[in-house]
């Protein structure tokens, strides 16, 4: 099945709502410029709850991070016990090396040349968990590091996935469009942020949640 990360999220109550409805994994955004963004702090209560309440069925938990350094990601990722970090800045491979096992990019290519060129820049260093996406792909914004709610080019998508494994497709992904990017281009996991917001940055309507996975598992059947 088609691997469901809900994004941005800045409570316990949002964390156990979207694992409840079904989410695989849990992003918590640490980059100080996002309206996501989450204290490392409150994150690590967010993650203690989502333990305490639901054991081994927790959801993943990973951090989003932007140009930070290797030293400051692990730090964090111990600090809040995350299992993955999501580097979505200008991070070079060697950034990617230094947190071999636990980070993987992402990559937000203008065209098919530019994915084709970042996915061998990253070379070997790119693959994950193999519970965890070995590389997100998210919309083209030269100003903004993700979280624009712009929609990915399904061109694009397809070049990625032909060349990278376990492709994490991110990008203007709503309840209303979900199936029908998953049954054209079959990622192995598909994020979402703004796409199940209803009002402020970080807070998720569950009706949407739930719609939005609804419409991926359909997509699966």
């Amino acid at each position: 099945m088609t691997k469901i990360k809900i994004c941005g999220i800045r409570s316990s109550e949002n964390a156990l709502m979207a694992a409840r409805a079904g989410a695989d994994l849990i992003g918590l955004n640490f980059y100080p410029k996002s309206p996501r963004y989450v204290e490392p702090g409150s994150a690590r209560d967010i993650a203690k709850d989502l333990r305490a309440d639901l054991g081994d069925a927790c959801p993943a938990l990973v951090g989003v991070f932007v140009n930070a350094s290797a030293d400051e990601v692990r730090a964090i990722v111990g600090e809040v016990g995350l299992d993955y970090a999501q580097l979505s800045g200008d991070e070079p491979p060697e950034t990617l090396q230094q947190l071999s096992g636990i980070a993987f990019k992402a990559i937000r290519p203008a065209d098919e040349a530019a994915a084709l060129a970042q996915i061998e820049r990253l070379g070997s260093a790119y693959p994950a968990g193999a519970d965890a996406p070995s590389i997100l792909l998210d919309a083209f914004n030269p100003a903004l590091y993700g979280g624009t709610g712009e929609t990915t080019s399904a061109s694009i998508a397809l070049v990625v996935k032909a060349n990278a494994p376990r492709m994490m497709l991110a990008g203007g992904l709503k309840p209303d469009n979900v199936a029908e990017r998953v049954r054209r281009i079959r990622p192995w996991g598909v994020d979402v942020a703004s796409g199940v917001e209803a009002g402020r940055p970080g807070i998720k309507d569950e009706s949407a949640v739930r719609a939005f996975i609804r419409a991926v598992r359909t997509a699966d059947a």
